[in-house]
């Protein structure tokens, strides 16, 4: 599992005084870079595009509160993988949203998505949930 920290800054707060909906998607994104990062899964060239994401929101989120994202991958195709997002307060413990993913390996240049490589395939694995 990949965990990232993130701060809730104020200007990510509404009129009602709680995180806006669209901020979580943030929230993602910058876990999911990390997650690239941290697995080697990215060098110099992106290589990867978003083809579909999703997030449940269970619980309000407030200024100055610090959720854990947990990252982990659900499933591994030829050329993308699934990778599920849980966030928590980090003091509490509990899921605040609930958010998965899409991810495509993509050319850029044939404009075609492609086969993930054994070394990524093997990265993926190590973070990918276990399932009984």
């Amino acid at each position: 599992m990949h965990e990232l920290e993130v701060n809730v800054r104020f200007c990510e707060t509404d009129l009602l005084g709680h995180v806006n909906n669209n901020n979580f998607f943030v929230y993602m994104e910058d876990s999911r870079i990390q997650f690239f990062k941290d697995l080697n899964l990215v060098a110099d060239d992106w290589n990867f595009i978003l083809a579909s994401t999703k997030c449940d929101f269970i619980k309000q989120v407030y200024f100055n509160q610090t959720l854990l994202i947990q990252s982990h991958v659900m499933k591994i195709g030829n050329t993308s993988f699934h990778l599920e997002q849980d966030m928590y307060e980090k003091d509490s413990g509990e899921l605040v949203a609930k958010g998965t993913s899409v991810i495509v390996q993509f050319d850029f240049h044939s404009q075609k998505s492609v086969p993930l490589t054994d070394e990524m395939r093997a990265e993926l694995e190590y973070h990918q949930l276990a399932t009984n």
